[in-house]
């Protein structure tokens, strides 16, 4: 897992560098949608991506487990309605104990904190969260609007 992080981050540098050293302005650019992104002149901004893992709340009995994840899917839809929560998923199966990933539109690791404090998951402890500042595509911010277009069943 490592080397492939690894591998990834090195892509990545190269490619920015590349494309730093290029300094040419792609003819696509849209000036105003890059501002009201919050772009970066690399079309980029910072994030706070929050990996969940399970916690120490074990063996609770399945309607307790119903409820909790009832929650914790208002409180998902909650924080894309207010424009916090850019992306969430579960994780597949994987040795790290890692459930899911948030990816937060906000300034600081504190305000995603106060705000994942907020979900069933993490109040009842069937989960803990792990918090690192992230830098990706300020496209994502478009996602949220695009999944309203292509989900057929909501949750």
């Amino acid at each position: 897992m490592k080397k492939i992080t690894i591998m990834a981050f090195l892509t990545c540098t190269a490619l920015i560098s590349f494309h730093a050293g290029a300094q040419e302005v792609n003819k696509n650019y849209d000036e105003k949608l890059a501002k009201e992104l919050k772009a970066d002149e690399y079309g980029m901004k910072k994030y706070i991506l929050v990996i969940l893992k399970t916690g120490s709340a074990k063996d609770l009995p399945k309607p307790a487990l119903d409820s909790i994840f009832k929650g914790h899917m208002g409180n998902i839809g909650k924080l894309v309605n207010e424009g916090k929560l850019i992306v969430a998923g579960p994780l597949g199966k994987n040795d790290n104990a890692y459930r899911g990933i948030f990816i937060f539109d906000v300034e600081s690791t504190d305000e995603a904190q106060k705000l994942v404090e907020t979900d069933p998951v993490i109040i009842s402890k069937v989960m803990t969260a792990e918090y690192y500042p992230w830098y990706g595509s300020a496209a994502l911010k478009e996602t949220v609007k695009i999944h309203s277009k292509i989900e057929k069943k909501s949750h």
